[in-house]
C-alpha cells in the first residue's frame, strides 16, 4: 500500500519529542481526526461469549467455534474472516485444555508476526507510522522488564510452535519491547477491558496531560477525536495514562511505561495538584512512599481473594487514609473506585452507587473536559440508579454520560443508542 498520509494532519519532527503529528486544518470539539484500523488484535478470553472474536460486537446469541468450543462469532462471515488468525489458538486450545494460558500479550505478537509473514506492504493502520517504527527503548529497560519480555518468549514458543515459524530471539525481544510501549488496550463504554491491540498510526502521536483528542473504540477501529480546538500548526496530543493523579505520580508512571517524563503546560504549573492532594487537616501532605503504603495493600492482594476480603483491604484503606485526606484527594477516591468496582461484583448495589454518588463529582473537577473516566462514571451510576427503580436521578446522570460521550465516541456510535434505548424504555 502506498503511504497517502491522514488528511489534515502531517507527520513531523516535533521538537524535544521526536516524531509527531500536527493539525494541518481546524479541528473543533468533536470532530473525527482520523480512523485506524487495528494492525493485529485479540479479544480478551473473559469476554468470550458476549463478544465476537472478529469485530467485536457485543450481542446476545454468538454461535461458537465447532472444533475449541471457546471463539465465539456474529455469523459464518466473521468466522471466515477470523480463522487465519483463530487457527494460531484452535488446535491448542483443544490440546492443552485448561493448561492453555498464553498472556494477552503473548497472544497478540503471535498475531503480529502472523501479519508480518503474509501481509507486506505497508497497511490501512500504517499511513503515517510503520509498525516497524516502533520504538523498543530496549536500553532502557530494567532487569525485570526483561525477564518478564524473555518468559513471554518462552511462552510463544510453548503455546504457539504447531503453527508459527518463530524469528530469532533477538527480533522476538524487540517486537515485545515494541508492542508493551506502543500497544493499547480496547475498552468498552464503562471501560472494561475487552482486548489488546496495535494502531500504528494512532501511536504516532505524543503524550500531553492536557490532550486536545480523545482515542474510543468501534469495535477493532480506532477513532481519534478533538476535545480541544485545534488550529493549523498545532501538535496533536493524546494521553498515556489514567490523568486523575498529581504530576509525580502521572510522570512516574510515564517514566515505567513509556521511559520519558512529561513537559506539558499542566506538568510545568501542576494547576491541579492542590486540588487533587486535598488534606484534613492544615499540615503538609504525606510523602509518596506514606501514600503508597496506603493505596498498596489492595494491587498487592491475590485476585483469587474473596470480594469480601477485597472490600474489607478496601475499607481499612479509606478509613487510614481519611484521617488524612478529603475525600475529594484522588487517592480516596482512587480507593473507593477499586471499592466500588467489588461491591457490582458482588451486586451489592446500594453500596456501589453510595460510592459512585462520592466519586463523580470529584472526577469531573479533576479530569480534563470530556473525560472517558467521567463518563463512564456517570454511566455506571445511571445504571445503577434505573436498576434500584430511581428514574429521575438515572436518567440525568445517563444524560451527562451522553453529553460526554457525544464529543468523545461520535453521535452515531452503537453505545449512545444503546444508552439511548436504556432511556426510552423507563416508564
Amino acid at each position: 500500500m502506498k503511504t497517502e498520509g491522514i488528511e489534515g494532519t502531517e507527520r513531523f519532527l516535533s521538537p524535544g519529542k521526536g516524531r509527531g503529528l500536527r493539525a494541518l486544518k481546524h479541528f473543533k470539539v468533536g470532530d473525527l481526526v482520523f480512523v485506524c484500523p487495528a494492525y493485529a488484535y485479540v479479544l480478551t478470553v473473559s469476554e468470550r461469549g458476549s463478544h465476537c472474536e472478529f469485530c467485536f460486537t457485543r450481542r446476545e446469541g454468538l454461535s461458537k467455534c465447532g472444533k475449541c468450543k471457546q471463539a465465539f462469532y456474529c455469523n459464518v462471515d466473521c468466522q471466515r474472516g477470523d480463522w487465519p488468525m483463530h487457527k494460531l489458538e484452535c488446535s491448542a486450545m483443544c490440546t492443552y485444555g485448561e493448561n492453555w494460558s498464553p498472556s494477552e500479550t503473548v497472544r497478540l505478537v503471535a498475531r503480529i508476526i502472523t501479519k508480518q509473514k503474509t501481509v507486506t506492504e505497508r497497511t490501512a493502520s500504517e499511513r503515517v507510522l510503520a509498525l516497524r517504527e516502533f520504538e523498543a527503548h530496549l536500553d532502557k529497560l530494567d532487569n525485570e522488564k526483561r525477564e518478564m519480555n524473555r518468559t513471554d518468549i518462552i511462552a510463544l514458543h510453548h503455546f504457539y510452535s504447531r503453527h508459527l515459524d518463530f524469528p530469532d530471539d533477538d527480533y522476538l525481544t524487540e517486537l515485545f519491547a515494541q508492542v508493551n510501549c506502543n500497544g493499547f488496550t480496547i475498552e468498552d463504554e464503562e471501560l472494561s477491558h475487552l482486548g489488546s491491540a496495535v494502531f500504528p498510526d494512532v501511536a504516532l502521536m505524543n503524550h500531553s496531560c492536557s490532550p486536545n483528542v480523545i482515542v474510543t473504540y468501534k469495535g477493532t477501529v480506532a477513532e481519534v477525536r478533538a476535545v480541544q480546538d485545534i488550529h493549523p500548526g498545532e501538535e496533536i496530543f493524546s494521553s498515556y495514562i489514567d490523568l486523575l493523579y498529581p504530576t509525580e505520580d502521572r510522570n512516574e508512571r510515564l517514566i515505567d511505561s513509556y521511559f520519558f517524563t512529561c513537559d506539558c503546560k499542566e506538568c510545568s504549573t501542576r494547576s491541579k495538584d492542590k486540588a487533587k492532594m486535598e488534606v484534613r487537616s492544615s499540615g503538609a501532605p504525606p510523602e509518596p512512599e506514606e501514600i503508597q503504603s496506603m493505596v498498596r495493600p489492595v494491587s498487592d492482594l491475590d485476585s483469587t481473594a474473596p470480594p469480601s476480603e477485597l472490600l474489607e483491604i478496601c475499607e481499612l484503606s479509606l478509613e487510614k487514609m481519611g484521617s488524612v485526606f478529603d475525600e475529594t484527594n484522588v487517592y480516596m477516591l482512587h480507593m473507593m473506585y477499586q471499592a466500588m468496582g467489588v461491591c457490582l461484583y458482588m451486586q451489592d448495589w446500594d453500596r456501589a452507587m453510595s460510592y459512585g454518588e462520592k466519586i463523580v463529582k470529584p472526577y469531573s473537577v479533576h479530569y480534563p473536559a470530556y473525560s472517558l473516566n467521567v463518563a463512564s462514571m456517570y454511566l455506571k451510576l445511571g445504571r445503577l440508579y434505573l436498576g434500584l427503580e430511581k428514574r429521575s436521578p438515572g436518567v440525568k446522570a445517563l444524560k451527562k454520560a451522553l453529553a460526554i460521550m457525544e464529543v468523545a465516541h461520535g453521535k452515531d456510535h452503537p453505545y449512545l443508542a444503546e444508552i439511548r434505548r436504556e432511556m426510552e424504555e423507563q416508564p
